[in-house]
């Protein structure tokens, strides 16, 4: 049986900060509906993985390619319209608008017939957002403004979610909120790439995880077979 097309599909990615090589040849795949795990400990590389998939770090690769789209050399606005969501690690929320200024920048319509997430529907998997609408983003927690970065992100309709650290720094509580949404977003078919050192929010949402020590891939398998190498390496953090 052949195995189905990935939404997202990588070779060989190399990236530079300057002219330093943070990345070397990094292979890897998200399927459709699925999430998968990158992780490392702090500078592997992670977050260069992402911002290079985004164009923000200059990159080459053999192949990037998402939903049969050639990313290569596309700037980050283009990629952005294709349907990649991506939510940096230090959320980029704009803290003088309201919850639903913030909101409404990050809006953008849905390829072909796809359904348009609204603001309604953003409430209603952040109830807590609901209350806020009318803060602005320097008035909330660390937990509140990940949130915000997250809908933002969601309410621009993209296909695939890329969360950098979505639990750094945030209360336990929250993160049990954002793993919930997670899942639902999962359970309606929404692709994901996550970095990540919280084992609670990996297991819950992860099918698969990628290894990355100094820039390279060194390990990819299942979440179930990353726990033993976990308990032997402690690449994974316990819950915040």
């Amino acid at each position: 049986m052949t195995a189905p097309v990935p939404l997202l599909d990588v070779d060989g990615l190399d990236a530079w900060y300057g002219e330093a090589r943070i990345l070397f040849a990094l292979s890897l795949t998200v399927g459709r509906g699925e999430a998968v795990a990158l992780v490392g400990r702090n500078g592997a590389g992670k977050s260069t993985t992402m911002k290079a998939l985004m164009g923000l770090a200059r990159r080459r690769a053999r192949r990037m390619v998402f939903d049969g789209h050639d990313l290569s050399g596309l700037p980050t606005h283009a990629i952005a319209r294709l349907g990649i969501g991506y939510v940096p690690e230090d959320r980029r929320i704009f803290t003088d608008l309201t919850v639903a200024e913030n909101l409404d920048l990050g809006r953008r319509a849905p390829p072909g017939s796809a359904s348009s997430w609204t603001e309604d529907a953003i409430f209603e998997l952040f109830p807590h957002l609901a209350d806020l609408r009318t803060r602005p983003g320097g008035r909330m927690s660390g937990g509140e403004q990940q949130m915000l970065a997250v809908a933002r992100a969601l309410i621009g309709n993209p296909e695939l979610l890329m969360l950098d650290e979505p639990s750094e720094g945030v209360a336990p509580i929250v993160v049990e909120q954002m793993i919930h949404a997670l899942a639902q977003l999962k359970a309606r078919g929404m692709s994901f790439l996550i970095s990540e050192q919280n084992s609670l929010l990996c297991q819950a949402i992860c099918n698969r995880a990628y290894v990355i020590e100094q820039g390279e891939m060194r390990w990819q398998g299942e979440m179930d077979a990353l726990e033993g190498r976990e308990k032997s390496t402690g690449l994974l953090g316990s819950t915040q």
